[in-house]
This record gives C-alpha cells, structure tokens and sequence, in this order.
C-alpha cells in the first residue's frame, strides 16, 4: 500500500543513528511517543532560558539562570567525597562554581587557573554567598557565538535530558529535506508563513518567549500543517463516498405532511431545514453521511422519525440505535403513538429479547413486516437481517466509537447514515471529528420548554433542600437526585446512590423514592422508571444513567450532588431533564467546598447559560479537546503542533482548502498535489491513498 517518497527515507529512519541517540535513548525518546526522527522535528520546544551575556551578577535576582563571563581565581578542594568549589569573579562580584561528586581533572581542564570562561547556569544564594551549580554551559569567551541567547527546553520523559535532545533535534534538522510547497500561494501569502524546512528551523530556534507561542508563524504554519493533513485525508473520504453508489430514495412526503398534521405543535424551522438537508441526501444517489447535532430539547427525535417517513414511503426499511436500553425504550414509547397515527410498523430490539420473541422480531425484519426498528446495538449484531434497509440512524454516536458507524452499511445496500448528538460540539471539534459528514445544526428550542433557573448551593445546606423538596412534592412536582461522579469505583458511585436512596426514603416517605442505577437488572431499571413517569414515586434517585434522553415532562427539579466533578457537557445534559413540562424548573447544583478555580469557573457558566453551543465552548476553553471527546474513546486525531481549541479558524481554512484542492484535482496530480501526498505521507496518512484511485 505504502510507497513512500524517497526525499522522506531519511526522516523516517533509525533514532538511534542521531547524535546523543543510543539504544537507551530510543527507548526513552519511544516512552515519549518518539519513534522517527520526523516525530522529533514535530515535538518543539515548551520553554527556553535567556543565557544572555550579563556584565556582572551585581543587582541580579537570585535564585534564577545566568550567563556571565568570569576570571578563575582558585580552587577549594573538600576532604573526601564533599564538593569541589571554583572561586571566580565576573570583575563586579566574586561567586563559587559548585561541582558534587567531582572529577577534578576534569573541573580544572574546563576551568583553568587565571583563565577567562563564559559560564552559564543556576545561580542561587547559599549563606550569603552566590554559588552556580554545575554550570549547563563552559566555554572560552572567542566561542561565545557557539551559546544561543535563548536556548529552547523540550518536554523530557525518564531517560532524556535537555542535552540528548537539542543534539538529537539539530542532528534530525540537518536529515529534514527541503521540500515544494503542499500550502495555497495565496494563504502562505496572507499569513506570511515561512516555507516547511523554514517554519522548523525557527520552532527549534526560538529567539524569544514570543517564538514559543501558538501564534508564531513557523508554529502556526507547523500547526497548519497537520491540519491540512487531516482535513485532506477527511476530504478523500468524503470524495470516495461520494463516488461510491448510494440508492436514490424518493418520497412523495405524503406519510411525512399526515404525521405533521396530526402533531399538537409546528416544528421549528431549524428542525424543518435538517428534515429538509435529511430527504434530500436520501433522494440523491450517494450514500448520506451526515451529522444532526442540536443541544438539549431542540428535538432531534421529531427530525428522525420524520425523515425515516421518507424512507419506509419508499419501499425501505429504516433502523435507529441508541447507547442504552432505557433510551431505546423511551424512542419507543416517544415514537410509538406517532408512528402508529400514520400506520408505520415500528419495533424495538434489545439484549433482552431472547429465544421465541427474538426469533419471531428477527423474521418480521427480514419480511419486511417492520418498517423502522429501534433497540440498542443488537439491531446491528450478526444474526440480525433486514429486507431493505435503507436508512440509519446512530443516537449519541459518541457513545459508540465510530468504527460502528462504518459497519451499519454491511446491514444493506449502500445505507444512507444519519449520526445524531444532543451534546453540542464546538465547531473545530465537529470539523476534525466529522469533518468528512454533512453538519445540520438544530439551534432553536420547540415552542413551550421553560427556562431553567440554575442555582449553586453547599452540601452544608443538605437539610434545607431536603426540607424545600417536601414542599415541592406536596405540590404536585418530581424530582430528579443524580449522586456523584465517582470516577475511581463504580461501586463507591453506587454506595452513594444507595446511602442518597436510604437517606431521602426516611426523610420524605418510602413509597415517595425510587432509585435507578447501571446496575440494576433491565426489568427493574424499567420498573423504577416506570414508577417515576406514572407520578408513583415522587422523586428518583439515579447515576448518571439518566444522562442522555431521558423525558419525564412533569419532572420539574433536578439537585445534582459533587456537581464540581462534573463537566460541563455532563452538567448541560443532566439539567435539560427538566423544563419539558408547563411548570418552572429548577437545576440545584451542589458543591462540596472547597472548590478549585477550574470548579467555580464552570459552576458559573451554568448558573449563566443555558446555551449548549456557549457552553461548549467554554468546556473546550477549560478543559481542552482531549478530556471533551475523550481522545482515545473518540478517535479525534491527535496533533504534535496543532491545537484544537487555539487553531479553531485554522481547521476551517484547512477544511476549504482542502476541499477546493480536491475539486481542482481529484487525482492530486498537478505539482501542489503531488506535494500533498508527500504530507500525507509525512503526517502519516497513508490510508488515505487507499480511497484515491491511484497512488
């Protein structure tokens, strides 16, 4: 498959052939995800020291790095194994050089009486004295050009010093070929980029603090770099698909205006346009690949349900997975009415179905006697046949893993796939997670959800908001309880709920609480839930298994306890449980003090916005896009320069142009395509030539 450009062989050579490089070296530069000499031009400096000449240490600051030219004025020798000290004067100030464990020939060849020295390195203030301990740098002053001014510091695991790697970074520069440009003209132009083999040069060259910034051009042009590497191979994916043969499915929409006729609201116009975008992938003849992404209560099951009217109008069948039984159970219920309004077979198939009920759903299915089958993975699974699936839908794809979402077309021909998720995604996010799907947005709440007003309270005050909910439930109104997260033991998350559970039963009635958590059978998860719609229990204590879609509309209060352990994509979605119904609601966040910074900052953006997009975009602010999606959960690419969150407007300029770039030559023959594919290769994205017809 590989046929890598010779001009690269070099860069992708041995690591131990790099000067300062052993086979001890190579295992800790592997420790550090450095296997290639190309990962080590990728990995830049975090920080650096000023080693600027000083006159004199006279006024300097201790402690601190200095670099400063001194006369060698005598030795002092300790007994035994104390240290060996070098009496020097820079002309202002007479100070010690401290070597431990010392090999004083070596001390006396480097430092030679009367001589002249540049020395570099930590100066601190021991018994009044200035002491520099193992200078980083010696050097006779007609070498002075050999120190950079600012000397660049790299991330270090065990095994690696500054040392290994600054030798091993400038022998791996000189390997760095000089390549043609893979870059717009126009672009490198308007940010004033320097060229490949430049931008490295000055990344592992810093002159100043300012050079180490995300927004230094060779960084920013480095960064760059990767982006368009990705969103390329995005765009080939996205090319391929579109070559491949998709079945054009068109509808009257007769089905679809009978089942909004018999709805008691008008959808949004943010849910029409997705229907909209939806029918009409379905009606062209390439595979659809598309994203729904909405925030919490925009409606995205209406979208579904109406969309799939499309495909079962026209002789199809249409199939929708959800990450959990309890939320596949509620599309049920949900849907259930509606479909049958307008005569849709609808069906649900979960891990549950066993023996003669499995087996006689499964040969509805491949009849045709089922139109749209919901359920959790097992309407994927192997013994599971469809007679014309057309069309599906996977809930909460992020649940998932997105290998899944390539092996739901193996259930028919060329199945057109819808991926929906009500956590909103910032949209640099969407574009190197998604970026080779089509992206509907649904921006507008239905008409009716009623404004959540979000308060923050101390656990201190657990008796008072045990003492407000009495009179709540005398009232008339439910209650959601969510128990901490706690991420070290599922069990200690589930004492919690339970201790919650016993706790609330005596306060405010036996029969008053249920209780529901992941490890609960199906039946009795079912059953807890069930008590909770039908008003039986008054308030439900619960894990985070109520999370995702949950919909009991007379529901009106959720108190969420350890709320500083939450994030906020977590917080966002556990709070729109309520404000379905016609009451006021309310979201009691309560904290354990003391809270940490990173606590209070998101505790206040909740208690401010109910805006999934705002609020995602503060998640991404605070807690970076690796902990956001969960990058190895997620399969978000993972990037040595480039940052999701600081290089958002470059993801998308990358997006552009690698899609003009595709629409100009498909091939990626012409001399800037050619040079495209030596990045692919680079950047490691090999595979992507697997969806190019050549290569």
């Amino acid at each position: 498959m590989s046929r890598r450009p010779e001009i690269l062989f070099p860069v992708f050579g041995d690591v131990r052939k790099l000067e300062g490089i052993g086979p001890k070296g190579a295992e800790a530069l592997a420790r550090a995800d450095i296997s290639r000499p190309k990962d080590l031009l990728l990995t830049l400096p975090h920080s650096g020291i000023d080693r600027t000449l000083l006159k004199s240490l006279k006024g300097f600051t201790f402690p601190g790095i200095a670099t400063v030219e001194v006369e060698v004025l005598s030795y002092r020798e300790a007994a035994g194994r104390g240290p060996f000290r070098v009496v020097v004067s820079d002309g202002d100030l007479d100070f010690q050089i401290v070597f431990f464990r010392p090999n004083g020939g070596w001390i006396t060849s480097q430092l030679p009486l009367g001589e002249r020295r540049i020395v570099s390195g930590k100066v601190e203030l021991y018994d009044g004295v200035a002491q520099m301990t193992h200078p980083e740098h010696i050097l006779p002053p007609d070498e002075a050009e050999k120190l950079p001014a600012f000397e660049p510091s790299y991330p270090l695991v065990a095994g690696l010093t500054q040392r290994m790697m600054r030798k091993a970074v400038i022998s791996t520069l000189c390997l760095a070929p000089e390549l043609g440009e893979w870059i717009e003209p126009s672009l490198i132009k308007k940010h004033n980029w320097p060229g490949w083999k430049e931008a490295l040069d000055q990344a592992h060259h810093p002159a100043s603090v300012l050079d180490l910034l995300p927004a230094a051009k060779a960084r920013e042009r480095l960064a760059y770099d990767e982006l368009f590497a990705h969103q390329l191979t995005l765009a080939l994916a996205r090319a391929h698909r579109k070559r491949a043969k998709g079945i054009s499915t068109i509808s009257s929409g007769q089905l679809r205006k009978k089942l909004l006729a018999g709805l008691p609201f008008t959808p949004t116009g943010a849910q029409s346009r997705a229907v909209a975008e939806i029918v009409d992938d379905l009606a062209a003849p390439i595979r659809m690949n598309r994203l729904l992404q909405g925030d919490v209560g925009s409606g995205k099951t209406l979208v579904a349900i109406l969309a799939m009217t499309a495909v079962v109008e026209a002789g199809g069948q249409a199939a929708m997975m959800a990450p959990t039984e309890i939320l596949a159970r509620q599309h049920m219920a949900s849907l259930g009415a509606m479909a049958a309004s307008v005569g849709l077979r609808l069906e649900i198939l979960t891990g549950r179905d066993k023996g003669k009920t499995r087996a006689a759903k499964l040969a509805a299915l491949r009849e045709g006697r089922i139109d749209i089958l919901l359920g959790t993975h097992a309407v994927f699974q192997k013994d599971v046949e469809y007679k014309d699936l057309r069309f599906a839908i996977i809930d909460e794809q992020h649940r998932f893993g997105v290998s899944q979402r390539m092996e739901l077309g193996e259930k028919g021909r060329a199945v057109d796939i819808l991926v929906m998720t009500a956590t909103p995604i910032p949209r640099s996010l969407a574009l190197a997670h998604y970026g080779d799907m089509d992206i509907s947005v649904l921006d507008e709440k239905p008409e009716g959800r009623q404004p959540i007003e979000t308060v923050v309270i101390s656990s201190g005050r657990m008796d008072e908001v045990v003492e407000k909910l009495r009179g709540a439930i005398a009232r008339g109104q439910q209650v959601f309880w969510v128990c901490p997260l706690v991420e070290e033991s599922e069990v200690m998350a589930l004492t919690a709920a339970q201790e919650r559970f016993r706790a609330l039963r005596l306060a405010l009635g036996e029969d008053a609480v249920g209780l529901v958590h992941g490890q609960l059978k199906p039946e009795e998860k079912d059953a807890a839930m069930a008590g909770f719609v039908s008003g039986e229990t008054r308030v439900l204590v619960a894990t985070t298994v109520i999370e995702v879609g949950v919909d009991v509309p007379n529901a009106s209060i959720m108190v969420i306890e350890g709320a500083q352990h939450f994030g906020l994509a977590q917080l966002h979605q556990l709070r729109g449980r309520v404000g379905r119904g016609e009451k006021a609601s309310t979201c009691l966040l309560m904290y354990d003090p003391p809270l940490g910074q990173s606590a209070v900052a998101r505790l206040k953006i909740m208690r401010e916005s109910e805006d999934g997009f705002l609020i995602a975009d503060e998640d991404l602010r605070l807690r970076g896009a690796g902990d956001l999606l969960g990058v190895r959960q997620s399969g978000l690419p993972q990037f040595r320069v480039a940052d999701l969150e600081i290089h958002a407007d470059l993801m998308r300029i990358a997006q552009d142009d690698a899609r003009l770039l595709l629409k100009n030559d498909p091939e990626l023959n012409s001399a800037r395509g050619l040079m495209a594919r030596v990045l692919l290769y680079l950047m490691d994205r090999d595979k992507a030539f697997l969806l190019l017809n050549v290569g």
